[in-house]
């Protein structure tokens, strides 16, 4: 019983971590590359769709990206939705291709990007402590209900706060990695 909710806490961490990591996908360095865009939310035909799924992405270069619509009456709604993200993108397009030209970031919105992972980050250690408190107030309800033991419901809570102290680690090193690639010049 203890043991599942354990491997529940840690499936759930392991979710909360990778869904830091697509919203650090987001935001972009000085480098090209398709993930910058690709969940970016595209208003067309009354419905809000993601952006890898109305054309191909592709970076042939280190600072331009491609968007080839597999629909050409969708490249104005993609235009309009990479100019209202908050990359600071703009679009041009040929009838057929999108070209998003990645201009190199300046010492400002680079300190800005930063700001952003560290609220990111701080989101998801947030995140990961909100399910090490509802465990917590599940282990105790074991306890209290006479499902475990004393002994077992410390040793769960032991295990428990070593799971959430590797998870916060890790949301640390992903942070740390991200500013690191938006500081390289």
């Amino acid at each position: 019983m203890i043991a599942d909710l354990l491997a529940d806490s840690d499936t759930r961490m392991g979710k909360t971590l990778e869904a830091l990591q697509v919203a650090l996908q987001g935001i972009r360095t000085g480098r090209a590359s398709p993930a910058l865009v690709e969940h970016l939310p595209v208003e067309i035909y009354d419905t809000v769709m993601p952006l890898n799924q109305l054309g191909s992405l592709s970076a042939p270069e280190a600072r331009l990206l491609l968007v080839q619509p597999f629909d050409r009456n969708a490249i104005p709604a993609i235009e309009k939705a990479i100019q209202r993200s908050e990359l600071g993108l703009n679009p041009g397009n040929d009838g057929a291709i999108i070209r998003i030209p990645i201009p190199p970031l300046t010492e400002d919105r680079r300190k800005e990007y930063v700001r952003m992972v560290r609220t990111r980050a701080e989101e998801a250690r947030i995140a990961v402590r909100n399910i090490r408190r509802d465990d917590v107030e599940r282990l105790r309800k074991l306890e209290h209900d006479g499902s475990a033991s004393a002994d077992d419901v410390s040793r769960g809570l032991g295990q428990l706060q070593k799971i959430t102290d590797h998870f916060v680690e890790r949301v640390d090193e992903i942070a740390r990695r991200k500013e690191a690639d938006l500081m390289e010049i």
